[in-house]
């Protein structure tokens, strides 16, 4: 598996794009299940997500093409309507194959995804919201059977909130679901991340009638057929947000373009009370050179509160600032696991429950960690690039499904950033 070698101290300098969001991307690719015409999506990142995605798309029937960062669905046999363990197990995003197969076909058979580092991610909201809609549903040997009633799915009224919050794909996919039922669906609770509103909003060029976007409050006039569209997907808030964490663990003037500023309201009330110095614009984030930040407290909550996808580079920040910061993790309590590799370099952080307290530290240095997930990777390669000496981030493969290329647009920027590839023995 590869490997991350970081040379830490180096300053920034320069300008960074930020490419299409994964999380919004990959059930748009999924609505491309939803008719004959073709989809064409603008602004896909090159990730290892996206990757399995289309192939598991091509299992279920379409003809994927792409040329540099569009991409091209047409659905041309919709006789499979099964999604099979060996591409649902590697991603759990698949799972909202679910919805479209159940509203365009009629049936689904989806691999349940499985385990997941982040804790325990139950999809019992996704069965509830469809089996309102009038799906016989069995959960056995590891799949998901679905069948819709004769006539197709019926809308209904849906509540989809639960201890954690709205969810995000579950959302997805009783919304791509009822966008083909007969009648109207009213989901209350909705997630209304922008991801979600981008799916929607791609559902609506397509011809479906959704009213309440960006609400917790939807509703779905459904229609019996949905056409092909063109759509630009929207620029990764979350990779937005790590680099400009990037900027200001080094200390450095960095210029972030193609971002959605308003998409991260809460992440920059905490670094501006932090003490962070930037130039924020709606499309652009410029940072300043900041002497060590100050302590601050926060709770990640679904949005537009505090995105528990950037509490890990948030905590290899807070590693170095002044006093005692104090995290509290409402969506995955058990989201921790680069903690303790982050103690590896240094960090002063001990865990009380759903909380992490660290104690800010002048210094880090250069070990060996593992990256556990794709945001620990990120906070990881962030901490390696201000420790002293060198640091090696094993598993980086978590990094790519989420990153396009991070080391070299890194390296563009003035970091010191080198993949290794490792022999075969070992």
């Amino acid at each position: 598996m590869d490997r991350f070698v970081i040379e830490g101290g180096r300053r920034l300098s320069g300008t960074v794009d930020v490419r299409g969001s994964k999380n919004a991307v990959l059930p748009i690719m999924a609505a491309a299940l939803l008719t004959r015409e073709p989809l064409v999506i603008e602004g896909v990142p090159d990730l290892r997500d996206v990757r399995f995605y289309a192939k598991l798309l091509q299992v279920l029937g379409c003809e994927v093409s792409s040329e540099g960062s569009t991409m091209r669905f047409q659905t041309c046999n919709e006789e499979e309507h099964t999604a099979p363990y060996d591409l649902v197990s590697k991603m759990r995003g698949t799972v909202t194959t679910l919805g479209p197969l159940l509203a365009r076909r009629g049936r689904a058979r989806v691999s349940l995804p499985g385990g997941c580092v982040l804790g325990v991610r139950p999809i019992d909201l996704h069965l509830k919201g469809l089996r309102a809609l009038g799906a016989k549903i069995k959960v056995e040997h590891g799949y998901i059977d679905a069948v819709a009633p004769p006539g197709g799915l019926v809308g209904a009224e849906i509540f989809l909130g639960s201890s954690f919050g709205p969810t995000v794909l579950g959302t997805a996919n009783v919304l791509m679901a009822a966008v083909l039922a007969r009648g109207k669906t009213v989901i209350e609770c909705a997630a209304c991340e922008p991801e979600v509103v981008d799916l929607a909003r791609c559902l609506v060029e397509m011809g479906a009638q959704i009213e309440g976007i960006g609400s917790h409050r939807l509703v779905i006039h459904g229609v019996p057929e949905l056409t092909g569209a063109h759509h630009r997907v929207i620029p990764d808030r979350i990779e937005a947000a790590t680099f400009i964490v990037a900027g200001l663990m080094t200390r450095s003037e960095i210029t972030v373009r193609n971002m959605r500023s308003d998409h991260l309201t809460a992440f920059f009330d905490k670094l501006l009370e932090a003490g962070a110095e930037m130039d924020i614009a709606p499309t652009r984030v410029i940072t300043k050179p900041t002497e060590r930040l100050n302590s601050v407290e926060f709770t990640t909550l679904a949005y537009p509160g505090f995105p528990t996808d950037l509490q890990a580079q948030m905590m290899a920040l807070l590693t170095l600032s002044k006093g005692v910061s104090v995290i509290t993790e409402r969506i995955f309590p058990d989201r921790f696991m680069h903690a303790s590799e982050l103690m590896r370099l240094g960090a002063n952080i001990r865990r009380e429950g759903p909380m992490a307290i660290v104690e800010g530290s002048e210094r880090l240095s250069g070990a060996p960690v593992m990256a556990s997930d794709l945001r620990a990777s990120a906070a990881l390669v962030l901490a390696g690039m201000v420790a002293e000496g060198e640091t090696e981030v094993q598993r980086v493969y978590h990094i790519d499904r989420g990153y396009e290329r991070i080391e070299e647009r890194l390296n563009a920027l003035g970091a010191s950033i080198r993949r290794v590839n490792p022999g075969p023995h070992e």
